[in-house]
């Protein structure tokens, strides 16, 4: 039997296309770094090895990091997976202004630089609205953060004509969201929403009379996680 909260699996894994250009750069440069030191700096054995090791391990760390997991979503209209890897640091009813207007029941995600940095859709529909913002870069578990850092909403209508929020924000280390969708879009639960690069967060913005299924500190998985479920009865995506 299914564990109700997890679904899908993790078929193989991948680099993201947003590592590619990072990842080449990082390497010729740490193959410039090696070879000036082994050619007019070396002094010792056991230094070069030091170097070479940390080199290596630090361009594991970064590719890591830009990991695309191949995950397959058991598509349902009645469900709102995960849009990010991470922990739950908040769970609260706020004053959602920049769209809605209104209390809506938040829910933070934050992605630590060692999880998976890749948003997916939580749902199907239609993009409403996307919007950029520019903003400090507080830490991103901190709650300031979620309405005074640099940010991107996207807001996805679903087909009961319920709307809801993904937030993508910028952390202390993170300096570019990519976001690919554009307003009128059509787009299909668990589809690349965007990437957020090096720490940062996602929060998403919820009518209040959802079903939560998730708590604080709780670890979950984008496409795997199962978020809210909506009060009427479920019905499948074709």
């Amino acid at each position: 039997m299914k564990n109700p909260i997890f679904v899908g699996n993790v078929k193989k894994m991948k680099i993201h296309r947003e590592g590619h250009r990072i990842l080449l750069i990082l390497l010729i440069s740490l193959f410039i770094i090696n070879l000036s030191y082994y050619s007019f700096l070396k002094k010792e054995d056991w230094v070069s090895w030091l170097v070479s090791g940390l080199s290596f391990c630090f361009f594991l760390m970064i590719m890591h990091f830009f990991r695309k997991p191949e995950r397959i979503v058991e598509k349902n209209s009645n469900k709102i997976y995960s849009p990010a890897d991470g922990t739950i640091v908040a769970i609260e009813e706020v004053e959602e202004n920049s769209f809605f207007k209104e209390t809506r029941l938040q829910v933070s995600i934050f992605m630590s630089p060692l999880n998976m940095h890749m948003n997916l859709f939580p749902l199907s529909g239609v993009v409403d609205f996307v919007k950029h913002e520019r903003g400090k870069h507080w830490v991103a578990w901190i709650p300031k953060s979620s309405k005074e850092n640099e940010r991107t909403s996207v807001v996805i209508r679903h087909e009961n004509e319920t709307q809801i929020m993904v937030r993508q924000i910028a952390g202390a280390v993170a300096r570019r969201i990519v976001t690919y969708c554009q307003t009128g879009a059509r787009v299909m639960q668990g589809d690349e929403l965007g990437f957020i690069k090096f720490g940062s967060r996602v929060d998403l913005f919820l009518p209040v009379d959802m079903e939560l299924k998730v708590k604080l500190d709780q670890k979950v998985h984008a496409n795997k996680t199962l978020i809210a479920s909506f009060k009427s009865e479920a019905f499948e995506i074709d």
